[in-house]
């Protein structure tokens, strides 16, 4: 079975974010993984907060599953912190394996993707295509 890691933000009405990756995943036939990088408090009608992991824990997360089962690919999604996106940049160097969201790259999510963030994406990951 195929393995991928999606590596997002949480979506508590579950339209997005991890859990639209992983049941797109799953119904793929996709064993699928994730590392959150962001809680976020939301329904069909908006956001109302957003809480970020801290760097040390996106990290951790990472390294627990690239340590276990190595998956067959990464889907990014909402990474809206600049430390954020340096500590996954430097573990997909390290495990080497990346795909970036459109969606992010082009700060179309829930809220703009700060430009701090989307500056820091770019130049680590190389994506500057439609930015």
């Amino acid at each position: 079975m195929r393995t991928a890691l999606t590596i997002a933000g949480s979506d508590s009405s579950g339209g997005a974010g991890i859990q639209a990756d992983i049941k797109t995943m799953i119904t793929n036939g996709v064993y699928a993984m994730s590392a959150i990088t962001a809680l976020t408090a939301q329904n069909t009608t908006g956001v109302q907060a957003i809480l970020n992991v801290t760097p040390e824990f996106l990290g951790q997360e990472l390294d627990s599953v690239f340590q276990d089962i190595y998956p067959d690919a990464v889907k990014i999604g909402m990474v809206s912190d600049k430390d954020l996106i340096h500590v996954i940049a430097e573990k997909l160097k390290q495990y080497k394996l990346v795909d970036f969201d459109e969606a992010m790259a082009r700060g179309t999510m829930y809220r703009p993707f700060e430009a701090h963030a989307r500056e820091a994406a770019c130049n680590l990951f190389k994506t500057q295509e439609g930015m």
